[in-house]
């Protein structure tokens, strides 16, 4: 009977070795990568549109290699270079942050260099700062433009491809708007003003076209002003005509009030033949549908703000942000592999083109773009001419600051030409010179 007991014991013993032993694999490296002894990534994404998209990509890059990554999304009206610094300032600085060239003279010390990194060598977007040095990787190329639904303009009889100038463009929404009825539209443009969330649409994306609109890329010459707190009231004025053109046949609730959804509403569910937006557009498309077909909208592209009466085929393209790594990171040499992935690897790159319907900033990447606008604008980019975003490099803050109030107070039409002119010329003065201080 002891010899039993003390078997059966033995037996016990054995299988409460082989059960912590089964929980220390399932808790540690199970036999191959391990989970629990890798500190988490974080990533702070400002293109809210391609947040589904990148947490997808991390859960599967989490499981191929063990490396836990979280991708923390900022959009809307959300001031993100403010939400960095705040992040700076409690000692919660994310391994890998979304930024721009105007964030450099406030965010310079939170800078790692990438210039040895493998992805710098095959873009020439990487962002640099006043030294040359490489601060940032681009993830994708953007256009900024007026966006069109080419069934629309189709039943319209409207060419878009000859929407190159004003006149033209000021043409076709005067044909669209005789046939708001018969298309069953609710106003020909979709234009939010509203200075509160949408100060990036108006003070940063549509200003791009008096800023560089028809000239060569590297001629800077309205952004030099612009940086030394001055305008040209010549092209200002003419800017000033294209941006009230557009206003005029916004739905005046959106344009006075709207938020990005709104807009974007109005022109998905087919009620708007134009919106002032960009291939960003593009994965969100299919979640809504157009009220006369049954189908979301499948045939789009992106023309130019045709501001001058002179053609200029071309949209304004670039890199809309950038990665950056925090050189405190912790995890710093994961943070760089995570980066060198999702940017070199095939998986990545086709998950930029295909799930995020983005044109990509890499010479490598073998894919094209098969989302409507974004497939558009690579033609547009392989075939013309393209302006650069030369609001890239306007003083951080500008836009929400300075110039955002004037663009509602213009669309609401509490101001005439003029005084927009005249405002605009004091608010960017007005601006610049506080920051020299």
């Amino acid at each position: 009977m002891k010899m039993k007991k003390l078997v059966a014991l033995a037996l016990c013993a054995m299988m409460v070795v082989s059960m912590f032993a089964a929980c220390s694999n399932k808790a540690g490296d199970g036999g191959g990568s391990s989970k629990s002894s890798k500190k988490a990534i974080r990533l702070v994404n400002g293109k809210i549109e391609i947040d589904k998209q990148l947490k997808a990509y991390a859960k599967d890059y989490e499981e191929r290699t063990g490396q836990e990554v979280v991708i923390e999304s900022l959009g809307g009206g959300v001031d993100i270079s403010g939400q960095i610094k705040n992040y700076k300032a409690a000692g919660n600085m994310p391994d890998i942050f979304v930024t721009t060239f105007g964030d450099i003279p406030s965010f310079g010390d939170m800078y790692y260099d990438l210039s040895h990194e493998k992805w710098v060598e095959d873009t020439d977007m990487a962002l640099k700062d006043t030294d040359g040095k490489i601060i940032g990787a681009p993830y994708s190329v953007e256009g900024v433009g007026l966006v069109y639904n080419a069934d629309i303009l189709q039943a319209a009889g409207i060419d878009p491809d000859t929407l190159t100038n004003i006149n033209a463009q000021k043409a076709a929404f005067e044909t669209l708007e005789a046939k708001k009825a018969e298309l069953g539209l609710q106003s020909v443009i979709s234009v939010a003003a509203e200075s509160g969330q949408m100060y990036w649409s108006t003070g940063n994306h549509i200003f791009s076209s008096y800023l560089s609109m028809g000239q060569k890329i590297g001629d800077q010459k309205y952004l030099d002003l612009l940086n030394k707190g001055e305008i040209d009231k010549d092209r200002m004025t003419q800017f000033a005509d294209y941006f009230a053109l557009l206003c005029q046949y916004a739905d005046k609730t959106v344009l006075e009030s709207g938020t990005y959804d709104d807009q974007l509403a109005l022109f998905a569910n087919g009620k708007a033949a134009f919106i002032t937006q960009g291939n960003w557009l593009d994965p969100s498309l299919p979640e809504y549908t157009v009220e006369s077909t049954g189908k979301p909208v499948e045939n789009a592209g992106i023309l130019p703000y045709a501001m001058l009466e002179e053609d200029t085929p071309g949209v304004t393209a670039d890199s809309p942000s950038w990665w950056a790594v925090s050189k405190d990171s912790k995890n710093l040499d994961a943070a760089l592999a995570f980066l060198d992935d999702i940017l070199l690897s095939d998986a990545g790159q086709k998950m930029f083109v295909e799930d995020c319907g983005a044109v990509s900033a890499y010479k490598s990447c073998k894919y094209t773009p098969s989302t409507p606008i974004s497939a558009n604008l690579f033609e547009r980019m392989q075939s013309e001419t393209t302006y650069a975003w030369d609001w890239n490099y306007m003083p951080l803050g500008i836009a929400q600051n300075a110039t955002a109030p004037v663009f509602e107070l213009y669309a609401k039409g509490e101001i005439d030409q003029t005084k927009f002119v005249d405002m605009m010329g004091t608010a960017i003065a007005d601006y610049i010179a506080n920051q020299a201080k």
